[in-house]
């Protein structure tokens, strides 16, 4: 068997090793997007009720309705700040798997080269051989005119 032929397995298993790793970038991007839109709507949220809280306490507002604007935005707050939180973590996890996607990547290429060039020197060393056979094949010719 060629060493060509009994890298393959080999090469396989990098290549799914590598093919995984693409998914799981691919899935923690997914949720870095979807806690940044969170964070987003979260940010929107907080700006239109401030707007209005705002619109409501320059037009006059008794002291609960204000008590309790002013806890509703501090609870945003935290939120933002914990969804900002959730958001740096994804981003992290991302960073890390895009990282070790690199690397698996980087490893996948470069079996793949040296199955290529296996396989290259394989072909010529093939090409060497038949080359070879015809060379003596045409040296047991008879050499002359064929007799009849």
């Amino acid at each position: 068997m060629k060493r060509s032929d009994r890298m393959q397995p080999v090469q396989r298993v990098i290549s799914d090793a590598e093919r995984q790793q693409a998914k799981r970038l691919a899935a923690h991007e997914r949720l870095v997007t979807e806690a940044e839109a969170k964070l987003a709507e979260l940010t929107r949220y907080h700006e239109d009720y401030s707007r209005n809280f705002q619109s409501q306490a320059g037009a006059g507002m008794a002291g609960i309705g204000l008590r309790d604007y002013q806890t509703f935005l501090a609870r945003l707050d935290a939120a933002i700040r914990a969804q900002a939180e959730v958001l740096e973590s994804a981003r992290a996890r991302r960073d890390a798997e895009r990282s070790s996607w690199q690397q698996a990547a980087t490893r996948s290429k470069a079996v793949e080269h040296v199955v290529d060039r296996w396989r290259a020197e394989e072909r010529q060393a093939s090409d060497r051989q038949e080359q070879k056979e015809t060379d003596e094949r045409a040296l047991r010719r008879p050499s002359g005119p064929p007799h009849d």
